[in-house]
């Protein structure tokens, strides 16, 4: 696998080395031993997919908090996603950054998203499923968000949005929330 830092602390795009013969190939997705030696969380305890039917549908910005920050490893499965994180560990040298990448059945890429950072993505196909492996299981009262859209991220989605769920749509504004706390 070949891993390439993106600007975000912790954060990886990792790219699938490709054996190929006649046949077509082979290509490894995990390693245990290679996430520890790039500094990356190696354990992995729940694994999810979420498929969506229509282009231009939004997921995001979601996170964990602590005790149950979580890392994913993210990898678009059918179709196409534009995929965008944000950095919100306030001690980080990446503080409010944001990334964006496409991921697609096609490139097979994937996007080491590291706790403390928030994930969302747009769809850029009908029909598009998400492979998602986490650190950490799903807790509800651990889960939170902010709007997909919210100016202190500056994330340039591709698309007008065609879905958005109604928590999604509402989470509150960065800035606000941070104010709030």
């Amino acid at each position: 696998m070949k891993f390439t830092d993106i600007g975000i602390a912790g954060a990886v795009v990792i790219e699938p080395e490709r054996l190929a013969d006649q046949r077509g190939f082979f290509a490894r997705t995990w390693c245990e031993e290679e996430f520890a030696a790039h500094g990356l969380s190696n354990k992995l305890v729940q694994c999810s997919i979420s498929f969506n039917r229509r282009r231009g549908t939004v997921r995001g910005m979601h996170y964990q908090t602590p005790p149950h920050a979580e890392a994913k490893l993210i990898r678009c499965t059918m179709g196409a996603i534009y995929d965008a994180i944000v950095d919100l560990r306030a001690d980080s040298p990446s503080y409010l950054k944001s990334f964006g990448i496409e991921l697609s059945q096609e490139n097979r890429t994937m996007l080491y998203v590291p706790e403390g950072c928030a994930h969302g993505f747009q769809t850029l196909a009908d029909d598009t499923e998400v492979f998602y492996q986490m650190s950490e299981v799903f807790v509800p009262g651990c889960s939170a968000g902010h709007r997909w859209n919210d100016a202190a991220f500056g994330i340039a989605w591709p698309l007008d949005v065609s879905v958005i769920s109604e928590r999604d749509r509402t989470y509150p504004d960065f800035r606000a929330a941070a104010v709030n706390r």
